[in-house]
């Protein structure tokens, strides 16, 4: 298989084993870190008055100007603050799959099952966390990214002035990777928030944030693309920088020459697991919808379309009678879904939504992601070499995971994602695989971890697999996550999917 390069998440942090002696840490954070302990400060002797005081407006940028970033640290930094979490993470098959190739299992490490550091299969280690995120509101509403909480019993808040407040989750959002946390205080410093539609590629960006725990880090860039569509993350139209950001940096703000909040650093793009030049910001305004649903109801709902798609390229726009290779190619349509009763079909191309043009297939999936459950939108389609309209009102994607592929046995998808069937003889001849199951459809979780259509799955935990009951026997414990062995392009690797 041919490995893509891994887009990583960054928290500082990952899993980090505490009070046992000789354990292993998955976080650079924790080697450079002289004392990780958090300590909870009392909220009721955090007073506002003791906040550090913004400075002046700055001013808009005009274009073409140099942007002043001493001036956007002065009056944004005090907004920025870190976020530490604590809690207790399951130690399973995916942990091991994190670990150096040539360490895992071996007797001795501290990753092998009974060795000091980590618990046994199944077990729970405590962990310490860090990421960062900024004050949206006076009164103490925080943005955060949702992987930065996950798994948290304990959220602590980290002033710039260092005075420290427990917080609430209010509400996260793993589509988005959105989190809204509230902290009880008054009076505090916010930043200011911009628009990123107004962003042009090669406008210039700051990022301030805690990469590996260096508190109020500030660094800048350009911005290098936008609407980018990574990997398992279809929903967000991802703001791509090459602002230097690394682990820690997390949830931190992304702001513009003016010194108004863009977007929030989410994620990395590296075969290193370090910065590399390549950085994706969640845009602010995708952010604000989702904090909006969450302080109003506690979650974010997303929509859905229910269709396979994928990206055109010269050679198919000619064949179906298309100018240029733009628009979202649908490669199936999922029985029962909102598609498949307005009338798509697979072999159409989605070109606009109600009038805005679909150039790339990621488009589709960010403006169906952020809609609504129940929404009508008008598509229009490429179909026979001509243009047609349909009206669809979209489902819920919640609703989806207990739906998705009834056509052919599959796991349930509220678990896994994954629609399912056993390979052909003539299929595992061709691939030289005694047995396995082929791969028909992904979604949630399965999709997530970069699955997709056409894979082959072999193994889940470390058990062979060949039907689609011993992949039902492995999830009716309703494990947090699982590790999968899959096949592609005759290459095999395990792929890690966090259920929880």
């Amino acid at each position: 298989m041919t490995l893509k390069p891994l887009a990583y998440a960054l928290a500082a942090a990952g899993l980090v084993a505490v009070g046992s002696s000789g354990a292993f840490s998955l976080n650079p954070s924790h080697w450079l870190a002289k004392d990780t302990t958090v300590a909870a400060a009392s909220p009721g002797a955090m007073t506002a008055a003791a906040v550090v005081a913004p400075a002046a407006p700055v001013a808009p940028l005009p274009a073409g100007a140099t942007p002043n970033f001493r001036a956007i640290v002065e009056q944004a930094g005090p907004a920025v603050v870190g976020v530490m979490v604590e809690g207790m993470h399951k130690a399973d098959a995916e942990d091991m799959q994190e670990l150096p190739p040539q360490l895992r299992g071996f007797p001795g490490f501290p990753g092998f099952p009974g060795m000091p550091g980590m618990p046994g299969r199944g077990g729970e280690m405590p962990f310490r966390g860090q990421g960062s995120g900024f004050i949206v509101s006076s009164d103490g509403l925080i943005l955060t990214n949702a992987h930065v909480v996950r798994e948290a019993k304990e959220v602590i808040v980290k002033l710039s002035d260092r005075r420290e407040f427990k917080a609430k989750v209010l509400g996260s959002d793993p589509t988005t990777d959105v989190a809204v946390l509230r902290i009880e205080a008054t009076g505090l410093p916010t930043v200011r928030l911009g628009d990123p539609k107004q962003l042009q590629v090669g406008d210039p960006v700051l990022a301030i944030g805690s990469p590996f725990g260096f508190e109020q880090t500030a660094t800048q860039g350009i911005v290098s693309a936008k609407g980018r569509s990574l990997p398992g993350d279809g929903a967000v139209p991802f703001i791509q920088t090459d602002a230097a950001v690394n682990p820690g940096n997390s949830g931190g703000p992304l702001f513009d020459g003016s010194g108004a909040v863009v977007g929030i650093n989410s994620q990395i793009y590296s075969q290193s697991g370090g910065y590399q030049g390549l950085s994706f910001a969640i845009p602010i305004n995708v952010a604000l919808k989702v904090k909006s649903e969450i302080v109003a109801t506690g979650k974010a709902q997303h929509a859905r379309l229910g269709v396979t798609i994928q990206d055109l390229n010269q050679t198919l726009a000619q064949s179906f009678g298309l100018d240029k290779p733009d628009g979202a190619l649908v490669a199936s349509v999922t029985p029962g879904s909102a598609a498949a009763a307005a009338g798509l079909k697979s072999g159409d191309v989605v070109t606009a939504v109600n009038g805005e043009p679909i150039v790339r297939s990621g488009s589709l999936s960010s403006r169906i992601g952020l809609a609504t459950p129940g929404e009508e939108v008008k598509l229009t389609v490429w179909r026979d070499k001509a243009a047609r309209e349909f009206d669809v009102k979209l489902g819920s994607a919640e609703e989806s995971d207990k739906t998705f592929a009834k056509a052919g046995g599959e796991v349930q998808p509220g678990q896994l994602g994954l629609a399912l069937r056993p390979l052909t003889p003539n299929e595992r001849a061709q691939a030289k695989i005694e047995q396995g199951l082929l791969i028909e459809g992904v979604a949630g979780p399965a999709a997530r971890a970069g699955l997709a259509q056409g894979d082959v799955l072999l193994a889940i935990n470390g058990q062979a697999v060949g039907s689609i009951e011993q992949v039902r026997s492995v999830m009716q414990s309703k494990p947090k996550s699982v590790a999968l062995l899959v096949e592609r392009q005759g290459e095999r690797i395990f792929v890690p999917v966090k259920l929880g």
